[in-house]
């Protein structure tokens, strides 16, 4: 009974579990790990590499057997008449050995090919996560960037409904019919002392209520409508903007999608927010890993040893094969007179060997892997210093870019608050329009370039790690 009761707890619990999964996750989006997972198994180029090696893997006992075996038949029309009477045929078979540790040689030399087609499968795979990354930040950047815009946008839409509401009202304070009683006063004391040209001649006071006046009186309260079309010029470059952004997410998503080999229109899970990032190794360790990891590096070793191998294998090729077989003669009696003469196979062992007596043709095997094995380090060397340049440019960009955040971040927490004491200024008597417009511009090009920055980290880190390196990130408290 209190098995069961356990029991029953546990699937009661189990339960619970999974239905607040439910509720917590009402639908599975994908990570940027699940996109790489379906790269690394859908992607065409890739998957070409790893056929490569796997048929560089074949090769091994192909060259690790011994040569096949040599048979050779000879049938005579005509019994060939021989002592030991008539000869039917000649048959022979010969089995050919190479030197010791030539099998062996021929086998590790292949083996340490396919170690290096291994390693461009490894370099392939680093350089394909790397261009899944780097598309995927970069949807991430055009998408943040759109959201800012159109929050920006919004704003913008507000200062202008705040702009003409403060213009209507300037206009209304300004308007004629407000100036219309003292203006008649004036009127009406200049023409009762005067005749009608000199009451012309005193007509102007009446001029404060001209479209000139207007302007200044709405220049004086502070917004006028050429802050109104000001403002509209830039909801129009604002919302060009935003176009020209969504345009670009089309070729992007295209690329991205191909990359995992799937439809254009595959839909894409991008984050909300992307976290700042920071290196979480010493950048001369991140350098020492490269070195000792990078798939290209650990190509040239594998080709190095396999030319070592070859080396060997021309030196043993200078040795000489034994060969070992048989001869079998079949015979059919033949009469001689009155007597019957031989009439019985012959089988006779045999045993041969290569005198391989021209030395130049093994001497210069020898030089060719020479030189090859010196061209193989050179270019290890090259590689390595292109490495150590690739190193240093990801972590110059990501030093940069983690000043970037912290000022940008700063510059923004700044930008805010100059914006609250702007608008409030404006809000109260309608002065500093233009100091608004111009704090938003700030303010949206902080946030701009505080996810660029951000987006640059990943990028940076991304491009460490496909020099060869683990995960190098961690994210920021």
């Amino acid at each position: 009974m209190q098995r069961m009761k356990i029991n029953k707890d546990m699937r009661n619990s189990i339960i619970i579990v999974l239905m607040s999964c439910c509720i917590t996750f009402p639908a599975w989006t994908q990570s940027l790990d699940d996109y790489l997972v379906i790269a690394g198994e859908n992607n065409p180029e890739l998957k070409a590499y790893y056929q490569e090696y796997l048929a560089a893997m074949e090769i091994a006992p192909q060259v690790g057997s011994l040569p096949d075996p040599e048979l050779s038949v000879g049938i005579f029309p005509s019994p060939m008449e021989r002592f030991m009477g008539n000869q039917l045929a000649d048959i022979r078979l010969m089995q050919m050995f190479p030197w010791f540790g030539m099998l062996a040689t021929q086998k590790e030399e292949a083996k340490y090919m396919a170690q290096a087609k291994y390693s461009l499968f490894l370099n392939a795979k680093n350089q394909l996560f790397y261009q899944v990354k780097d598309s995927w930040y970069e949807l991430y950047a055009i998408q943040e960037q759109i959201r800012i815009s159109q929050e920006n946008l919004e704003y913008l839409k507000k200062y202008e409904t705040l702009a003409l509401s403060k213009f209507r009202a300037a206009s209304a304070g300004n308007s004629p019919k407000s100036a219309m009683p003292q203006n008649s006063t004036n009127t009406q004391t200049v023409s009762s002392g005067s005749s009608g040209m000199s009451s012309m001649g005193n007509s102007q006071p009446m001029s404060t209520s001209s479209p000139q006046a207007m302007n200044s009186g709405m220049s004086n309260n502070g917004i006028g409508m050429s802050d109104v079309l000001r403002i509209r010029m830039q909801i129009r470059e604002l919302e060009s903007s935003i176009e020209t952004l969504k345009d670009q997410l089309t070729p992007v998503q295209i690329k991205f999608n191909k990359l995992l080999n799937r439809e254009i229109q595959a839909p894409i899970a991008i984050p909300e927010k992307l976290e700042a990032t920071a290196l979480i190794w010493d950048k001369m360790v991140v350098l020492d890993s490269i070195t000792t990891q990078n798939p290209m590096l650990q190509m040239y070793e594998s080709e190095l040893s396999a030319l070592d191998q070859q080396e060997k294998m021309a030196r043993l090729d200078g040795r000489p094969m034994f060969g070992a077989g048989v001869n079998y003669m079949p015979f059919q009696p033949r009469p001689e007179g009155n007597m019957v003469m031989g009439g019985n196979d012959m089988i006779m062992p045999m045993v041969t060997m290569t005198l391989p007596i021209y030395r130049k043709k093994t001497q210069s095997r020898i030089k060719e892997t020479n030189y090859l094995k010196e061209a193989t380090v050179l270019r290890k060397e090259r590689e390595s210093n292109m490495l150590a340049m690739e190193w240093s440019m990801a972590i110059r960009d990501l030093e940069d870019a983690n000043r970037k955040v912290k000022l940008y971040q700063e510059q923004t927490e700044l930008a805010n608050q100059t914006l609250n004491l702007v608008l409030t200024s404006f809000t109260s008597n309608g002065k500093d329009f233009e100091e608004v417009l111009a704090t938003q511009q700030i303010l949206l090009d902080y946030q701009l370039k505080a996810i660029l920055a951000i987006v640059q980290q990943h990028k940076s880190l991304a491009l460490l790690e496909s020099l060869g390196t683990g995960n190098l990130s961690g994210l920021n408290d």
